[in-house]
């Protein structure tokens, strides 16, 4: 068989004449103090086994009761994708034996979930995309294995059995590796928004598990394989695309593919069977007789409505209703509260709305990565964004002189000023400081196009036989000359006009 090569971007929707086929499920750690069926609490990092108590590993004589926050938090994603909150839900025993599930069993929801349909939208670059939900129900986590610090033998931490998960089920309906990342980022922004989750992927607390398939168009589904416990997005779409390829490799060299669970290795960048796939009949599935039905009223509902807030997909229909923005810099802007926050704030103090989105997706967003930095922790705060916006509206600063500017106000304290007033007399001394005030003498304008275009003859004979990229070449001399204080709009009307009279 032949060994797949690497790619270094994600496959695309056909791959040699196949489709791929993507569905998540995703365990997301409900942001509760205690467990879901007992009162051992859930904080990370504790030592092994301290935090595991009675009821999580059922011992006799013991009894389940229902974490009530954790119901709640499952309302509250039900609402943010819009979703239907079951009346009256079911929890049942997954029936499974593993060193780290002393019960021999989990407690799931099988037939009835919480929560049922929804539906997650987001942009694949510009391209709007959705993702159906199929369900999400409430269950409790297993323990968890170790084997690094054993020879020849693992040890069992039981601090995270009955720890509290809303397991959240797509569709089949992504069809490449960057869309199945998306989809899982645009879900780590949902949960972390509403706060029913804190996100944090290397603690386990957003856990994706990928099904993937592979088929010639237009024919059923192929057989899947899951890739369990993705916990990166990076791995993610390197998992994803790997195992897309051996599908593709077993097939076109007459194979079959057998429906199996896989780990993904990050350090040889390959998908390994760990074993054959179980389906839910090997579970063997039953009420779990210590638990009553679920019953969730619907004055709850609409109480746990109330407190939300407004939600990212809301506030991303505002902005674009409210500020005229392109659906994707709504969407963009809306990937976490402190983003909207310092968008909303800036605009509400005179910058104009495209252009604070410019700068926050552009040049902002570009500094802030670089520094592992989010708009809560700007160096630049929005007071001070919006005080550099406004001079660029009324023409005292170009482009080009706002990100020297920019360059400067990143390296102060200062400029976090949260003051609307001092943040603009800060913006206005740098700019008198570091004579950055834009060329508005059209008299001294004139004289430096008339010297770019004595200079530049050969230019001049381009641009009468039509060629564009001439002209482009004189704007760029004049801003050069200027120092980049000319107002580009300014220099084309004037070379423009100048140009006409030859």
């Amino acid at each position: 068989m032949n060994t797949p090569t690497t790619h270094a971007q994600p496959l695309g929707p056909l791959v040699d004449g196949f489709e791929v086929v993507i569905g998540f499920e995703t365990h997301t750690q409900l942001t509760t103090q205690s467990k879901i069926f007992s009162r051992a609490s859930t904080a990370f990092g504790a030592e092994a086994n301290t935090q595991a108590c009675a009821v999580d590993l059922a011992l006799p004589g013991t009894l389940p009761v229902m974490n009530k926050m954790a119901v709640e938090r499952a309302i509250e994603f039900g609402l943010a994708v819009g979703g239907e909150i079951s009346e009256r839900s079911v929890f049942a025993r997954k029936n499974y034996f593993y060193p780290d599930l002393p019960k021999g069993y989990q407690i799931s929801q099988f037939e009835i979930p919480v929560v049922v349909g929804g539906e997650v939208s987001f942009f694949l670059g510009e391209t709007k995309k959705s993702v159906r939900l199929v369900r999400a129900h409430l269950e409790e986590d297993a323990g968890k294995s170790l084997h690094e610090d054993f020879v020849n033998q693992s040890g069992i931490d039981l601090n995270r059995a009955g720890t509290p998960l809303l397991e959240i089920v797509t569709e089949p309906d992504m069809r490449s590796s960057a869309e199945a990342v998306a989809y899982a980022k645009e879900l780590h922004k949902i949960v972390t928004w509403i706060g029913i989750c804190d996100g944090n992927m290397q603690e386990g607390s957003f856990r994706c598990d990928a099904n993937v398939s592979v088929r010639r168009p237009g024919e059923p589904l192929g057989t899947r394989r899951e890739i369990k416990n993705l916990n990166s997005f990076k791995f993610m779409q390197q998992a994803i695309d790997y195992e897309v390829r051996w599908q593709i490799e077993q097939l076109l060299d007459g194979h079959k593919i057998i429906q199996a669970t896989v780990l993904f290795n990050p350090d040889t960048g390959e998908t390994k069977s760990m074993r054959t796939k179980e389906d839910a009949a090997e579970y063997r599935y039953f009420p779990d007789p210590d638990l009553p039905p679920l019953v969730v009223d619907r004055h709850w509902v609409e109480e746990v409505r109330s407190r939300m807030g407004e939600l990212p997909r809301d506030k991303a229909t505002r902005f674009v209703r409210d500020f005229g923005l392109p659906e994707y810099d709504a969407s963009a802007l809306t990937q976490n509260r402190p983003s909207a926050h310092y968008f909303e704030e800036a605009v509400s103090l005179g910058a104009q709305a495209k252009l604070v989105s410019n700068w926050m997706m552009g040049e902002l967003s570009r500094r802030l990565n670089v520094a592992h930095l989010d708009f809560a922790a700007s160096p630049l705060s929005a007071q001070t964004l919006a005080a550099l916006i406004v001079r660029i509206m009324d023409g005292t600063l170009s482009n080009h002189s706002a990100k020297t500017l920019l360059e400067s106000l990143w390296q102060l304290d200062g400029s976090r000023e949260s003051d609307a007033k001092a943040a603009q007399t800060l913006v206005d001394q740098f700019v008198d400081s570091l004579g950055l005030k834009a060329m508005n003498d059209t008299s001294a304008l004139e004289l430096i196009i008339d010297q770019v275009i004595a200079a530049n003859p050969d230019n001049i004979t381009q641009i009468k036989a039509g060629k564009d990229k001439a002209f482009n070449a004189l704007v760029g001399q004049v801003m050069k000359a200027s120092k980049g204080k000319a107002n580009p709009q300014v220099v084309n009307d004037l070379l423009q006009a100048k140009l006409a009279a030859l």
